[in-house]
């Protein structure tokens, strides 16, 4: 189950379509649910979805990056842990990663998404 969530947490970070990138989101959190990272925190699906189409369009469209996976990921209980790396569409070395803790509520979407 938690491979499975992460696989999709990623790619909504790589989604295009605004609409299905609204619909990922309402399938990964809970309505309040948070993304806390160094610059800001975001709850709620209105800030949730404008954070990540802020990412897609910095990174994915305009840099021409992409998310991916990096690790494998670890679970226990309600929590989450895995890594990511940002890397050329075309191929290449990461140019970023990061490290998320989700924290999962009672149904398996995600409550608190710390990202460093």
């Amino acid at each position: 189950m938690s491979n499975q969530l992460v696989n999709r947490y990623v790619a909504v970070w790589n989604e295009s379509d605004a609409e299905l990138r609204r619909k990922a989101i309402a399938e990964l959190w809970v309505e309040d649910g948070a993304h806390i990272y160094s610059q800001r925190a975001c709850s709620g699906y209105d800030a949730l979805e404008e954070r990540i189409a802020e990412a897609y369009e910095e990174f994915v469209k305009k840099g021409g990056f992409v998310f991916r996976l990096s690790s494998e990921v670890e679970s226990h209980h309600d929590a989450v842990k895995f890594t990511w790396e940002m890397v050329p569409a075309g191929g290449g070395a990461a140019v970023a990663s990061g490290f998320d803790f989700l924290l999962l509520s009672d149904d398996g979407r995600i409550r608190f998404d710390y990202q460093f």
